[in-house]
């Protein structure tokens, strides 16, 4: 494949290529009108379905709930604790995605007269998913219907001592699933392995999942004419939840998923949640919120609830009705944020200098007695990052048991190797999806899992790191680094996982200017060829070979700058600026 501006080899150490397509006309840049038409394009829309991409909606991209395996079944049973007043119990996961899952079902119950309870495990003494303890503990307390969300799809004791207390259990799930199933009275998840057409579905957060869920026991209340004399809650205004939660969960913002995000944006403009609105007041956010504020300020502070809090925070805060509430909340988790990102460094700062010790095993293990379980999957997030290859972080307690949880890279199914390891004895429990994984086990085993899983994934990553090439979406000039062009750019969005923010190529350009600031962000301004300036910024990357070349290249050497255009908005200003994410010596 031709590299890009002749990039074979970047200061990062990787090839340019031009994103989905191959032409030599990308050199030349794009005209405005047609820059969006080439964002679609080049994220694999076909020239007949771009309409429908453009501006993605919920009608355009919903399937009938009725293709998922399970799902007849299981809005038929809530539709009958629904006309029963039964006393139902929502029983989510720890995790953002599980407090929003759980939210939506609960929200939408109450809109239909119930009053349904929420139970979220606590993360430090339950551990994650449904154990068969607490199924019994809510059966005996008088539920007559359970219905996990984000969990449950390996949950086979415990859903085995549900059964045994009469109680039904529906699951909601989007976790990878074994041959076999746990007994439950429905299991809705995509990734079943008997799924059929569902499966296209299979990026799917939970919260998606529970969505359609809700569109399928609305539909059959509606066909039994429960709506003839009561209004019918609109499913639409919860689709904040199903943004945040899919967005915070890093699932693919593909198809129904980036419509999702797009609409649910729109909903959570409204202000519609005061728990959100709250939360966004409290992260400092005074604008309309978006799709990073998504991942990066508010899914944080929810999740720092389950993280080193406590865990139905989340949940509590998205149900809530009354705003004092909502705010004593919210800086509560506020708080547990900071106090998470503290435990978050300590842990990082410990894990990477075990990391070099290790060698270049294909996928990064680290095991540290004492570390908070809280902060592994963040921790793990981060190693990946720096590392370019799959990373879990085990946090061991007292007892030689360790709680892991895994980061992967594309092209790498670490969920699918974390079951085999279970299967073959090496996990007292595991699952997960492609990108991310969870795990329990016993210290004595650590050994070898990190022999299992180099031997399985030795190929896997050899491959997606050999194909690893830093992808570009426009080449400009340094005066093209204009609002006008982060504008033209962001209508292309929502971006996030699976649907890449565009990257531009700035220049040739010489540094004019540049220092470090913050906790080692290298700060350029640049001139090009055109005469014009920029601002210029890369985060965190003072010590690495990118920001070592920055600062020392001086005024007469010229660069390629790769990065993401933005608005710097800092101090209410309104200018382009650059985020670079490599550079190219251009000469």
């Amino acid at each position: 494949m031709t590299p890009a501006l002749s990039v074979t080899r970047s200061i990062l150490g990787q090839p340019w290529r031009w994103r989905g397509l191959e032409t030599d006309q990308r050199d030349a840049g794009f005209a405005p009108d047609d820059l969006v038409t080439q964002l679609l394009l080049a994220r694999g829309v076909s020239r007949d379905a771009l309409e429908q991409h453009r501006v993605p909606t919920i009608r355009g991209f919903m399937p009938d709930p009725s293709i998922f395996r399970d799902m007849d079944i299981a809005a038929e049973r809530l539709a009958a604790a629904v006309l029963a007043g039964e006393p139902v119990t929502v029983f989510g996961d720890y995790d953002v995605d599980g407090a929003t899952s759980a939210a939506l079902l609960i929200r939408l119950l109450r809109g239909l007269g119930l009053a349904p309870q929420a139970y979220i495990p606590d993360r430090l003494m339950e551990g994650y998913g449904p154990s068969g303890e607490a199924l019994v503990k809510i059966a005996r307390g008088g539920a007559t219907l359970i219905v996990t969300v984000d969990c449950g799809a390996q949950a086979f004791e415990a859903l085995e001592m549900a059964a045994a207390e009469n109680v039904d259990v529906i699951v909601v799930d989007h976790h990878k699933c074994a041959t076999e199933l746990p007994k439950a009275f429905a299991l809705v998840n995509p990734n079943r392995l008997d799924e059929t057409e569902g499966a296209a579905h299979g990026h799917l957060a939970a919260v998606g999942v529970a969505f359609l869920l809700g569109a399928a026991l609305l539909r059959n209340l509606r066909a039994r004419g429960w709506f003839a004399d009561r209004p019918e809650p609109k499913l639409i205004d919860l689709l904040d939840l199903v943004a945040l939660g899919t967005v915070a969960d890093v699932a693919q913002l593909k198809g129904l998923n980036r419509a999702f995000v797009a609409q649910g944006l729109k909903v959570m403009a409204q202000g519609r949640n005061i728990g959100l609105t709250a939360l966004a007041r409290a992260a400092g956010l005074v604008k309309a919120v978006t799709c990073t504020d998504l991942g990066f300020a508010l899914g944080p502070r929810i999740n720092a609830g389950g993280r080193v809090g406590k865990a139905d925070l989340g949940v509590r805060l998205l149900t809530t009705e009354d705003e004092a509430e909502a705010d004593q909340i919210a800086a509560e988790l506020n708080r547990l944020n900071e106090e998470r990102r503290a435990i978050e460094s300590l842990v990082t700062e410990a894990a990477e200098l075990l990391v070099a010790a290790q060698g270049n095993r294909a996928v990064a293990v680290i095991s540290g007695e004492g570390w908070h379980p809280g902060v592994i999957g963040i921790v793990a997030s981060r190693l990946k990052e720096k590392l370019g290859r799959p990373a879990i972080v085990i946090a061991v307690d007292g007892d030689g048991v360790g709680k892991g949880s895994g980061r992967s890279i594309g092209g790498v199914d670490l969920g699918a190797a974390v079951l085999a390891a279970k299967d073959m004895g090496l996990l007292v429990a595991g699952g997960g999806h492609a990108m991310a994984a969870g795990l329990t086990i016993a210290a004595d085993k650590i050994d070898a899992l990190i022999e299992f899983l180099d031997e399985r994934l030795a190929a896997d990553v050899a491959r997606a790191r050999d194909d690893r090439a830093l992808l570009l979406d426009a080449v400009l000039s340094a005066g093209g680094v204009a609002p006008a062009l982060v504008d033209a750019l962001e209508a292309g969005g929502p971006y996030g996982a699976g649907w890449p923010a565009p990257r531009v190529a700035a220049g040739p350009v010489r540094i004019i200017k540049v220092d470090v600031v913050g906790n080692g962000h290298v700060r350029a301004v640049v001139a090009g060829e055109d005469g014009r300036s920029i601002k210029t910024i890369a985060f965190r990357q003072a010590d690495s070979a990118l920001g070592q070349a920055l600062l020392g290249a001086g005024p007469h050497r010229r660069l390629w700058l790769a990065g993401r255009a933005r608005i710097d908005t800092w101090n209410g200003g309104t200018q382009a600026e650059l985020h670079i994410d490599d550079a190219a010596w251009a000469d």
